[in-house]
């Protein structure tokens, strides 16, 4: 409404009220619970929402209540007086990078196809996937809830017993869709865990851990959400390019 003087000047005028009484110099007011107004007008304050990111381990449910009473997300976030939602899910057996947040708005951004945020997996599968197989997943599977949107694909690495690791980014938020494409080429998948999160990591944490965004972080999550940002595309590393 104006500087600290200027503020001073509305209430000496007589023009602040609280609650429907006349405001005074020095009192002091709840701006969440009590009704300020200036000039009839009421003042509302800007709402603050808490965003965090979670190293979800495997063996919880990325839910805020399970029938079944297992371990959830939000029992390794806790925050008093805030209430938080995980943005989209990963299922129970699968760990990696994980939002939560109250922000409605952005929940909805950043989980909505047609906003296509980009999310990246390492599925370590049983064998080792064919060319014309990874081929395919680049180009999309006929799923049972339909064909799946292009993805990027790459061999990273192999393990014991001829198994494979790969990294699989997908703009789209299908129910077990990682382990359903794997599972369609024929190679099943081992272990999963989303490594990225469009430009966010799971940098210095450890599985359980969690951290708090910066505001230039939601700043960016915002932008990239509404295209402004080449939301359409994955951060990938230089060898991923090639």
């Amino acid at each position: 409404m104006g500087s600290r003087r200027g503020c001073e000047d509305l209430i000496r005028a007589k023009r602040v009220r609280v609650n429907g009484e006349i405001a005074e110099l020095g009192s002091k007011v709840d701006p969440t619970t009590d009704i300020i107004t200036v000039d009839g007008k009421r003042i509302t304050f800007p709402q603050k929402h808490t965003y965090v990111l979670l190293y979800k381990p495997q063996g919880v449910v990325s839910t805020v209540k399970d029938p079944q009473g297992r371990p959830k997300v939000i029992d390794l976030v806790s925050i008093p007086g805030v209430r938080l939602f995980p943005v989209g899910r990963l299922d129970y057996q699968t760990s990696g990078l994980l939002l939560l947040t109250d922000d409605g708005e952005l929940t909805y951004l950043l989980t909505h196809p047609k906003f296509g945020v980009w999310k990246t997996y390492h599925a370590f599968v049983q064998g080792t996937p064919s060319q014309e197989a990874l081929k395919r997943m680049r180009e999309g599977l006929p799923l049972e809830d339909g064909r799946t949107s292009p993805a990027r694909v790459r061999l990273v690495g192999k393990g014991h017993q001829k198994n494979s690791i790969l990294e699989i980014s997908l703009h789209e938020g299908r129910k077990r869709q990682v382990r359903r494409m794997c599972e369609f080429i024929g190679h099943p998948v081992l272990e999963l865990e989303r490594k990225r999160f469009a430009f966010l990591n799971l940098g210095g944490l450890q599985s359980g851990e969690y951290r708090f965004l910066s505001p230039d972080e939601v700043h960016r999550l915002k932008k990239l959400a509404l295209g402004d940002q080449g939301g359409r595309k994955p951060h990938l590393s230089r060898e991923n390019k090639q």
